[in-house]
């Protein structure tokens, strides 16, 4: 895992220079704390930051091919790379490293910007090629690795974090209207878009292509379901068994490493399924790692101890208190350099500080597995709409919604009428590829109250949820209706949210490379052709996954209910009725006036509500984050702020 950075001179007369490129990567130093390597010449430059895991002797880059006309500095791991470097040495490609980055070099010798379709892995790619003046970016199929790119003055820079951007007082720091109102609905802004005016974020599955001064950005890969009926005569055993070879080779080549890789074990079905593999099907010792909380609500400790039990692992278990979320949270804003609508985050920040306290660089997570196998309860209260609006006057029908959310202190489906009211909206949707998110972006969107009046101006007409069909595939309407929603909430919450402010940030900001097997685009090929019906079986989520892991976790966690990942949100800044100083200086009627975002009055009423301990419902809690995220965001990157200087 590593940080990359770069500059293209595309027009005019102004090549890059070392001590440029050395103001960007440096930026980057918490993503590869052990080496930096540079390459220039005319108009490319190209920088590094290096955390070794793989060859770590003789892997620093850039890597070049034999006559050092191609390039490339890349973030993230080649995981098939052991099986493409025999091929490529038998058809006579002479390497002088172990690494699993020269691979790419060679690859790209033989099959020219397609090589990306033979890797296995994660990546942010940037490659030179001298002889055609073409540089390419290059990122992963799922998004796991961040790049972010913009054009200034006839120059192209790109590098993995904006930050390293913003180290070039040439790029204009301001935050992007359209892009708020975005992740004030969808949670995340919508590709290409970033949170930055005129910094774009490059999708999952897509290169970017600039070729003599021509820029082409091309999707390489995207998840595609079949259309129509999914038919099969294949059993539930059969499916069952092909999904667990599968997994089994995903983890196997996810544990390829020079350093001990650990793995998260969050008590649920998806890190049990992981760490059970690692157990039964590998011999890499068993080095765990856990989060819990001192609120009930949140806490899933007795299920993590009953698998740690059950796997006889070596297990480091992190406490996690509502003041340590108040007090990390300007340091989880600098990393994530995202607007957030949930604290959840902070936690895991602290649990990868734990695992590089420990000697760990590596981790395998189980992020993924619900929008590939179907766990989120947005696919079943989705199913459930579905099924009551076939019957709009039926008292029976809505009923079912009783059986969602057992987890959650106050749930909207335990308010009667009132629940049935709310999973009732937006049936005016039911024909759009969008329907089942209604009810999330209708809630999140309550958040716009708060906006100031500038702010409504500017995205009134620009956010609204069919904004979304920019980014949907045009025959989307064919795929049967759980697909649907898989493909909305892979491109929304997984890609923007969940991987980057969750994932790569939060475990980066400790030098901790995460690695998801359920990610694995084969994977997620497979998936794409199970039937829904073996995904989610009347309401029993992710059943197919369930079934393949028969005998190899406890009973007690296999046939669990899904409970996401969550953390206290507004309660983390608040003790004794008061919020810490910097939290009140943030949101105070001066500071919120000169940033222009939100309504001081409005906020002022909200940050009065969250002192008293009247903030219990989801909208409200996700204003409050998303508000102070944003300022923090401001002070920080707009203004020019460190995240100790905001506190």
């Amino acid at each position: 895992m590593c940080g990359i950075s770069g500059i293209l001179n595309i027009r005019g007369n102004n090549s890059p220079r070392r001590n440029e490129l050395e103001q960007m990567i440096h930026a980057l130093q918490h993503r590869g704390p052990d080496g930096y390597g540079y390459f220039l010449e005319n108009d490319i430059g190209l920088a590094h930051a290096r955390l070794s895991i793989i060859d770590l002797e003789g892997g620093d880059q850039p890597i070049h091919n034999e006559d050092e006309s191609v390039q490339v500095v890349f973030n993230g791991e080649i995981f098939n790379f052991l099986e493409l470097r025999e091929e490529l040495q038998r058809r006579g490609h002479r390497f002088y490293t172990h690494s699993d980055t020269e691979v790419i070099v060679h690859l790209y010798e033989e099959h020219g910007k397609d090589f990306v379709r033979h890797l296995v892995g994660q990546f942010a790619i940037a490659l030179w090629d001298r002889r055609r003046e073409r540089l390419l970016l290059i990122r992963d199929r799922a998004g796991i690795r961040p790049l972010f790119y913009t054009t200034v003055a006839g120059r192209l820079y790109f590098a993995s974090e904006v930050k390293s951007l913003f180290t070039q007082d040439i790029i204009p720091r301001r935050l992007d209207p359209v892009a708020l109102g975005e992740v004030f609905t969808f949670w995340s802004t919508l590709e290409p878009h970033s949170l930055f005016e005129g910094i774009e974020s490059l999708p999952p599955g897509h290169m970017l292509d600039i070729e003599q001064g021509h820029v082409r950005s091309s999707r390489y890969w995207d998840w595609e379901f079949p259309p129509g009926k999914i038919h099969t005569r294949r059993s539930v055993e059969e499916w069952a068994e092909e999904l667990r070879e599968l997994m089994i080779d995903s983890v196997r080549l996810r544990l390829r490493s020079d350093v001990p890789v650990g793995a998260y074990l969050s008590g649920g079905l998806d890190s049990s399924v992981i760490t059970s593999l690692i157990h039964n099907y590998t011999d890499t010792a068993l080095r765990t790692f856990s989060i819990g909380f001192e609120d009930e609500e949140f806490d899933e400790s007795s299920f993590q101890k009953e698998l740690v039990s059950y796997l006889d692992t070596d297990h480091t278990h992190v406490t996690c208190t509502r003041k340590d979320i108040g007090s990390i949270f300007p340091r989880v804003i600098w990393h994530a350099e995202s607007t957030i609508l949930r604290t959840a985050p902070a936690p895991l920040m602290l649990l990868s500080q734990h695992v590089r306290e420990s000697g760990y660089k590596v981790v395998l997570t189980g992020e993924g597995a619900d929008e590939v196998f179907g766990g989120y309860d947005i696919f079943k209260e989705a199913k459930i709409r579905r099924f009551c609006h076939r019957f709009p006057d039926s008292k029976l029908r809505p009923q079912i919604l009783n059986r969602l959310y057992p987890y959650l202190k106050y749930s909207p489906t335990s308010g009667g009428t009132f629940g049935t009211q709310f999973f009732r909206q937006g049936m005016e949707y039911i024909n759009q590829p969008f329907f089942a998110h209604v009810p999330r972006w209708t809630t999140t969107q309550r958040s716009w109250k708060f906006f100031s009046e500038e702010m409504r101006q500017a995205v009134a007409d620009k956010v609204r949820f069919e904004s979304i069909l920019r980014i949907l595939p045009p025959d989307i309407n064919s795929w049967e209706p759980l697909n649907r929603d898989q493909y909305v909430e892979n491109h929304t919450l997984l890609s923007g949210y969940l991987l980057n402010s969750q994932g790569d940030r939060m475990a980066m900001a400790n030098s901790i490379e995460g690695r998801f097997p359920f990610l694995d685009h084969r994977v997620m090929e497979f998936a794409a052709n199970i039937p829904p019906r073996y995904k989610i079986r009347v309401l029993n989520e992710k059943y197919l996954l369930k079934h393949s892991m028969r005998g190899l976790i406890p009973e007690s966690i296999r046939q669990r209910n899904k409970q996401p990942y969550r953390a206290p949100d507004s309660q983390s800044f608040f003790h004794d009725g008061k919020a810490a100083d910097w939290v009140m200086d943030l949101l105070s009627e001066n500071e919120l006036g000169k940033a222009g975002y939100f309504n001081p009055a409005a906020v002022e009423k909200l940050v009065r509500k969250c002192a008293s301990g009247r903030v219990i419902g989801f909208s409200d809690n996700m204003a409050f984050v998303g508000i102070l995220s944003t300022m923090l965001l401001d002070k920080m990157f707009v203004q020019g702020y460190s995240f100790e200087a905001c506190t």
